[in-house]
C-alpha cells in the first residue's frame, strides 16, 4: 500500500476502531448504575485526544494524571457491574432449545394459570424461569424439588401454609428444580421506596443472570414480569402469555438459527 495513503487513512482506521470499542462498552454497561459515569469518562477521553490534537501540555498533563488515579477506582466502585457485565458475555437468549414450541406453550400456559390463580388470593410468589446461564448457586440456597411443573404444584408450593412458601421457585425446561431459593436484592438506587422485598429480589436475579422473573404482589396482587433488570408491565393473562412467548419461544427459535 503507499505509504501517503496509509498516513492519510490511518488517523480515520484508529477513530473508527476506537468508536466501535465506545461503543460495545456502553453496551457492555448499559443498564447498571456505572453507565453514566462511563459516558462521562468517555467524555473526558474524547477532551483528552482533541488537547493532544491542539498541543494543550498543561490540559494532557492533568487529564493524564487523573486517569492514572481514575481507572484504579472505577474497578473497585463499579466491581458489581463489571462481574455482571462479564457474567452477561456470550449470553443467548433461548429458554430450551430441546423443547418443542408446543411443549414450551404448555409450559407457559401452566405458569400464567398458576400466576394468575395466586394473584385471585393475593399470595404473593416469585417464579425463576432458568435460560442459558445455570441458576445452580441459588437453587442450592432452597430445597430440591425437581418435579414436573403443573399450576397445581406451583400453587401448592406458594400456600401460608407451605413450609416452603417463602423464596422463590427455579423453573428449568418443564421441571421446577427447587423451592423457598433466595435471589440478590436489586442494587438499582433508583428504584422506589415503596417497592417491596419480593420486587427487588426479582429484579436482582435478573440484573446477575439471564434469567426472567414472574412475581405476585402479596399486598396488591399485581402480576410483575423482571428482565434484563427492567420491570415489564403485565395487564391479564393474554398478556402475560404474550410476554413469556416473546422471551422464550421467539428468542429460542433465534438460538436455533444461529
Amino acid at each position: 500500500m503507499n505509504i501517503f495513503l496509509w498516513s492519510t487513512l490511518k488517523p480515520f482506521i484508529e477513530i473508527f476502531a476506537l468508536w466501535i470499542l465506545f461503543y460495545h462498552i456502553l453496551v457492555f454497561f448499559q443498564g447498571t448504575r456505572a453507565f453514566q459515569v462511563l459516558k462521562g469518562f468517555i467524555y473526558l477521553v474524547l477532551i483528552f485526544l482533541l488537547s493532544q490534537l491542539l498541543g494543550f501540555d498543561t490540559l494532557n498533563w492533568l487529564l493524564t494524571k487523573f486517569f492514572a488515579i481514575s481507572i484504579l477506582a472505577l474497578v473497585i466502585l463499579f466491581q458489581q457491574e463489571i462481574r455482571q457485565g462479564f457474567a452477561r458475555l456470550g449470553q443467548g437468549h433461548f429458554f430450551n432449545l430441546f423443547l418443542e414450541e408446543s411443549d414450551l406453550m404448555a409450559i407457559i400456559d401452566d405458569m400464567v394459570d398458576a400466576v394468575f390463580s395466586l394473584a385471585e388470593k393475593r399470595t404473593g410468589c416469585i417464579i425463576a424461569i432458568e435460560r442459558q446461564m445455570k441458576l445452580k448457586t441459588y437453587t442450592d440456597s432452597g430445597i430440591a424439588i425437581d418435579g414436573i411443573l403443573s399450576s397445581e404444584i406451583i400453587q401448592t408450593i406458594f400456600k401460608h401454609e407451605s413450609p416452603i412458601h417463602d423464596g422463590g421457585v427455579v423453573v428449568r425446561g418443564p421441571r421446577i428444580v427447587a423451592a423457598a431459593c433466595l435471589f440478590p436484592l436489586s442494587e438499582n438506587q433508583n428504584l422506589s421506596k415503596i417497592i417491596g422485598t419480593r420486587h427487588r429480589a426479582a429484579l436482582g436475579l435478573t440484573e446477575q443472570t439471564d434469567a426472567i422473573t414472574v412475581m405476585v404482589s402479596e399486598e396488591t396482587g399485581d402480576v410483575s414480569v423482571a428482565c434484563d433488570g427492567k420491570f415489564i408491565p403485565v395487564m391479564g393473562a393474554e398478556r402475560l402469555k404474550m410476554i413469556l412467548k416473546d422471551l422464550l419461544i421467539v428468542h429460542a427459535n433465534q438460538g436455533k438459527k444461529k
